[in-house]
């Protein structure tokens, strides 16, 4: 039992984060990271460290440490040993000016650099290797060239911070640091605010990656967000490149809500990787839940499909589903008979009348939370589509749960006369309700929306999540155990399927 009265805490393992966008890395998760790097890169004096996004310094602090350890037999003198560590081998760009005092605080034991308490003695200034410097954006069409900041959010005085990081607001690291470095270490901010309507923002913390690796390192090892995986804003360039990477030797993820950041929601979850300069070949993936390995590494190949498959023990199943022929041609999927968004053009917050008491030709129209009445000559899009038989599909499906079981809401029949507004999709059209009517039971299965879930990171439930569920013939009613016997699915293969995916009725509420 722990002892109260002799127990010191980290204090980097009790700090508020600044935001859900700038999260202070856990040292517990920074170690972990740590791990991935070869072990004798801590007894290599001469190996330089960055971390291009300091917050709480605990990076530099960590690998402090092991430098410690490592170089003993090398420098003696602890107090040398200390001098060469920090004042030749470990470097920091931070966000802010207080994340610069506090990471200085956490590396060096004291806020300045050549202060009285500083561990190393051979620094001239105050800020040693930790470096900020006020960077400011570089305006082009009302768009930072670098960041794609609005300039109408974040053109601001001398008194507000930027958010301008110089790690990627620079075209050369040179004049700071003219050196070459071997390690890039950290974990960068993830998303601006980007002038959208409501917390509209855009990631941003891919453009960190990506200037990591342009450095050609040694190695990079880099925490984020799991997003880019399978979507988010502007991330599709960076995820087709990091799927071809095959410098990737290894990915640590963590799907489970809070599991890698306690306290702090971010959809998706967190990974983090390891890029080694001089590797080719495949990459070892590990999932990680409630802080434990969830089954051993696997070693993939990470762009078989267009989005990174995050679960090992999905990839085979997947493989299964996409291999089935027709006629000795795939099958198609359903994305494509799925609608965009804003199917009658109506937005989310439209709503027409409460009843349809004095409309000439009234529509019943599925809204938010509601029902109501508008004329159709109002509808502004697809009109021709009101007389048919429809499936709907609500846009956003997700909980504030740690973990997601359902991935769809409820199938919703809409017969003729009627729409919705855009918090619906159409994931079919018909002449028939029988035909709606299977497509809503196909919907309901675990089998489907296991299929979702390889692509939904999000509670967004967009046409792109349905891209590896078969399009089939509706000639029947499917269920689970048709769908498995149809792909062949293992005894084994249907418990993880089951094991993730919660059953559905026509009864669960959407």
């Amino acid at each position: 039992m722990l002892n109260s009265a002799n127990y010191n805490p980290d204090v980097l393992t009790c700090l508020a984060n600044l935001s859900s966008d700038e999260v202070f890395t856990p040292p517990a998760m920074a170690n972990r990271m740590l791990d991935l790097l070869p072990g004798e890169i801590w007894s290599d004096r001469g190996a330089r460290f960055l971390d291009p996004g300091c917050k709480s310094g605990v990076f530099l602090r960590e690998m402090a440490k092991r430098l410690d350890t490592g170089l003993e037999s090398q420098i003696p003198d602890r107090q040398a040993r200390l001098n060469h560590i920090f004042g030749n081998q470990l470097f920091g760009l931070a966000t802010t000016e207080l994340t610069a005092l506090l990471s200085r605080r956490s590396a060096y034991c004291s806020k300045t650099a050549n202060g009285k308490y500083s561990v190393c003695e051979d620094f001239d200034d105050a800020d040693g290797n930790i470096r900020f410097g006020r960077t400011e954006h570089t305006w082009q069409k009302g768009r930072c060239v670098y960041c794609s900041a609005p300039e109408a959010s974040y053109e601001r005085g001398a008194d507000l911070e930027t958010h301008a990081y110089q790690f990627i607001h620079t075209a050369s690291l040179e004049e700071e640091f003219p050196m070459k470095f071997d390690v890039v270490v950290g974990n960068p901010p993830y998303q601006l605010s980007d002038g959208g309507h409501g917390a509209s923002a855009s990631p941003i913390y891919h453009k960190f990656v990506e200037a990591a690796i342009g450095l050609k390192p040694r190695y990079v090892v880099m925490i984020t967000p799991s997003r880019w995986f399978t979507g988010g804003k502007g991330l599709d360039k960076f995820r087709a490149r990091m799927l071809r990477e095959r410098r990737l030797r290894n990915l640590v993820d963590y799907p489970k809500l809070y599991d890698g950041f306690p306290g702090v929601k971010i959809r998706g979850g967190v990974s983090y990787f390891l890029w080694d300069r001089d590797y080719e070949g495949p990459c070892t993936v590990q999932t990680m839940w409630d802080g434990e390995p969830l089954g051993p590494p696997v070693e993939r190949v990470l762009d078989a499909y267009d989005v990174l498959v995050r679960r090992n023990e999905a990839v085979s199943v997947l493989d299964k589903v996409r291999a089935y022929r027709v006629r000795g041609k795939p099958e198609p999927t359903l994305d494509a008979r799925v609608s965009s968004a804003k199917p009658f053009g109506l937005r989310t917050f439209f709503h027409g009348a409460k009843s349809a008491k004095g409309l000439s030709d009234p529509v019943k129209l599925h809204g938010s939370q509601r029902i109501s009445w508008v004329e159709r000559a109002d509808i502004p899009a697809n009109v021709a589509w009101v007389d048919d038989w429809k499936v709907l599909m609500t846009a956003v499906q997700g909980t504030s749960a740690a973990v997601e079981t359902k991935f769809l809401s409820n199938p919703i029949i809409a017969g003729p006369g009627e729409a919705c507004t855009e918090t619906y999709l159409l994931a079919g059209r018909f002449d028939t309700d029988d035909e709606a009517a299977r497509l809503a039971a196909y919907l309901r299965t675990r089998f489907v929306r296991f299929l979702v879930s390889l692509r939904k990171a999000t509670q967004h439930a967009t046409r792109g999540v349905y891209a590896f569920v078969p399009d089939i013939p509706l000639d029947r009613e499917w269920t689970d155990a048709k769908l498995y016997k149809r792909y062949r699915i293992t005894r084994d293969e249907i418990a993880f399927i089951e094991s993730i995916v919660k059953p559905m009725d026509a009864r669960d509420e959407s």
